[in-house]
């Protein structure tokens, strides 16, 4: 089963520097931290922001060409986590007929975003991501567990939704 989420917001990993997208579950607390690369999270973090840009960003082009071609994207779903690494899917429908498109979470959430399409994370992904075991590897893993758990409104930055 699916669940339906929001993005909460962007931050920055204190440990890796990396960015961070916040989904948030629409009818609960649950939040669930997907790690993304610097150029996704700017095209994320351009679109929440409402910033448009000279020239089209990959995500912009994208959409345009799905306009052109009638095609509406209807949702992305995260729907595994394997090996740490998120996967989703991508739903389009053009001529009455569904397409379902391997993607990365990080350019499926910049699609989505620009397309005003639901997210969604299959429940199993969210119950995985919360049984992993940071605590194996070293101390600065212990310190972002904490950090994930305790995670607060205000510490979400300038890219609160």
């Amino acid at each position: 089963m699916a669940i339906e989420m929001k993005i909460k917001g962007l931050m920055i990993d204190p440990i890796t520097n990396m960015p961070i997208v916040i989904l948030k579950n629409v009818s609960g607390e649950s939040v669930l931290p997907i790690w993304v690369g610097i150029f996704e999270a700017n095209a994320i973090a351009l679109q929440v922001e409402n910033i448009t840009t000279p020239r089209p960003m990959t995500h912009d082009l994208i959409k345009s060409i799905l306009d052109n071609l009638d095609a509406t994207l209807q949702k992305i779903v995260i729907c595994e986590l394997k090996d740490s690494t998120f996967y989703a899917n991508i739903f389009l429908s053009r001529n009455g007929e569904t397409l379902k498109i391997d993607s990365r979470p990080s350019d499926a959430i910049a699609l989505a975003l620009r397309s005003e399409a639901t997210i969604f994370v299959e429940e199993s992904v969210v119950e995985q991501a919360k049984s992993i075991d940071l605590t194996s590897d070293s101390g600065e893993t212990v310190r972002l567990k904490k950090l994930l758990e305790n995670l607060s409104v205000d510490d979400l930055g300038q890219y609160e939704m």
